[in-house]
């Protein structure tokens, strides 16, 4: 590697459900966080490794930022301002057809109070949502309220200006060697990649606040001599009630749940996967600390 090599942190910042994992899946070219359609999904400070060149992106997807009611929130909204803290550029993901809403002007409240120690990027995403008017509005009344370094109009889902932000994000990065080799795309363990992968297919599934009310440990991993890899689950739930409806009738949601997490870990491997789940009743899970662990966050941070 010469001199001119750049590497260095970007934090997506946002409300949930605005599309920072869609972007860092798209980014990185592989999933590497879950994406669903409902909110604060994302629970840990996720890395994904992108190369723009001769530069190589680490991308921190943090948690959507919002109003704490628990301790897991408030562990998942310090986390989301720790991974902006760490970073070498922040980027502001706002959803076009949302606008300026209470959440965000809370979020460049906080921007406002750290103003200067790194340059802060809008990219204003799901574009293909709002008339092209519409987008210089929200535009020009962004940046009225906050001095963006740089703005950009992104489809995170369709990859629309994706290319853009890529490169500019390059630029800004400090030169200096890469921390990750170039064909790798996440730093999480495998384990817990796993564990994300599964607790998508639940999200996905289930409804309401259950999803909310659960998490995944990946408990044994077993590379075999076939070139297979056996992989047990425990999906941890805080009510009994919780655990039928996760197996569903004749087991029919778990086996649902297991074969699509399956297929993703077996595409995300590159081998075949014999995946084994079991759900189990901890009635007080959120307030462990050893879980809090597992989820890569601090367990300190909900007090």
């Amino acid at each position: 590697m010469t001199e001119t090599t750049r590497s260095g942190f970007v934090a997506l910042i946002g409300e949930p459900n605005a599309g920072k994992s869609t972007l860092l899946n798209r980014m990185v070219g592989a999933k590497v966080s879950i994406v669903t359609h409902k909110v604060q999904t994302t629970r840990a400070r996720i890395r994904g490794v992108a190369m723009a060149g001769q530069a190589q992106i680490v991308f921190i997807d943090t948690p959507g930022i919002f109003r704490p009611r628990r301790r897991l929130d408030r562990a998942m909204v310090s986390a989301a301002w720790g991974g902006a803290a760490d970073a070498d550029v922040v980027v502001l993901l706002i959803e076009a057809h949302r606008g300026l809403t209470e959440g965000a002007k809370a979020i460049i409240a906080a921007l406002h109070e750290r103003e200067g120690a790194q340059p802060v990027a809008l990219a204003i995403n799901k574009i293909d949502k709002v008339k092209a008017e519409k987008l210089l509005e929200l535009s020009a009344e962004l940046n009225e309220a906050f001095p963006f370094a740089k703005t950009f109009m992104i489809s995170a889902e369709r990859g629309y200006g994706v290319e853009d932000l890529r490169e500019w994000l390059a630029e800004q990065l400090p030169i200096g060697p890469w921390y990750y080799p170039e064909d790798q795309i996440a730093d999480l363990p495998m384990r817990q990649i796993a564990a994300e992968i599964t607790r998508e297919k639940l999200t996905l599934r289930l409804h309401e606040e259950l999803p909310y009310q659960l998490t995944v440990e990946t408990e044994k991993w077993e590379d075999r001599t076939d070139g297979s890899t056996r992989i047990d689950q425990l999906i941890y739930v805080a009510r009994d009630g919780h655990k039928g409806i996760i197996l569903g009738k004749g087991g029919e949601t778990i086996k649902a749940i297991s074969k699509a997490a399956r297929a993703d870990m077996a595409e995300f491997l590159g081998r075949p996967v014999h995946l084994f789940l079991q759900v189990k009743v901890r009635p007080n899970w959120l307030d462990e600390a050893e879980r809090y662990s597992e989820m890569g966050l601090d367990f300190k941070d909900g007090d």
